[in-house]
């Protein structure tokens, strides 16, 4: 795979990363009532990883070689990003808060398990892999189609660990000391999500 290419996939993957969702909303709520984000997180990134495989072991391959299907998945992709940013737009959301300031922990086993449920089954997580991952791979090189999207699924996977972990860890101090702050995340969110659905579209259907 080219350096090229990789990196191209990897400004895509940080902007999705970057945009609060599901898993910022799960990792602040660990990062407030549990001692630790980590186990929510490590959850979340098995959700992902399962998605990763799951397209990469052959829905994945399929929609890379039916360029019809790709439009498809891309806009209805793209369309649930506008309706979830329209939906964040309208109701957003308040930041959760531990009762008065004291960390409520259950075990680590439930935080994994349920942060595995919050990406594993986000259907927006299969449909971005779907519409993203096909996109940057080549079938002309020598790695098979499989592997690069399990190599760029792991790249993504590296992004969404970094800013989660930051998000969880952060929570506490920046969410706590400055409530205000989660109703802008939010509404940055939704712009942000409704963008890049628009830009998926029109990139689809024009090119």
């Amino acid at each position: 795979m080219s350096i090229g290419l990789i990196a191209a996939f990897w400004v895509v993957s940080i902007l999705f990363v970057i945009t609060p969702g599901a898993d910022w909303a799960y990792a602040i709520t660990a990062g407030l009532r549990d001692r630790s984000p980590l186990p929510a997180v490590l959850g979340m990134l098995a959700g992902h990883l399962i998605a990763t495989l799951v397209v990469a072991a052959g829905v994945g391959v399929l929609v890379s070689r039916v360029p019809g299907l790709l439009t498809v998945i891309t806009v209805a992709g793209a369309l649930y990003l506008v309706w979830l940013g329209i939906g964040l737009l309208r109701a957003p959301a308040a930041v959760p808060q531990a009762e008065d300031g004291v960390a409520i922990t259950s075990s680590p086993f439930a935080q994994a398990a349920k942060g595995v449920g919050i990406s594993g089954l986000n259907p927006k997580v299969f449909l971005l892999f779907l519409a993203l991952l096909p996109q940057f791979t080549d079938a002309a090189e020598p790695w098979p189609v499989a592997v690069q999207m399990t190599v760029l699924g792991l790249i993504h996977l590296a992004s969404c660990a970094v800013v989660y972990l930051l998000v969880g860890y952060g929570a506490r101090k920046v969410l706590r000391a400055r409530p205000r702050a989660a109703f802008v995340v939010t509404r940055v969110s939704g712009v942000a999500m409704i963008l890049i659905g628009i830009v998926l579209v029109v990139e689809k259907l024009v090119v």
